[in-house]
């Protein structure tokens, strides 16, 4: 895995530390980790949905 940095807004980061400390969640680390997952998933959903669509027009 590589590392990265970034800067988050105090409330995401917040927001984050109370899901973790729910235990939804064993670390920052794995919250964001998902959080991405997600998204790309969705993104390249919605980019075959296009593709799809055009090809149909």
């Amino acid at each position: 895995m590589k590392v990265l940095s970034i800067r988050l807004p105090e409330e995401y980061v917040k927001a984050m530390d109370e899901i973790v400390r729910m235990g939804i969640y064993p670390s920052r680390s794995e919250f964001i980790r998902a959080a991405i997952r997600e998204h790309l998933k969705r993104e390249i959903d919605s980019s075959s949905n296009i593709r799809r669509i055009v090809r149909e027009i």
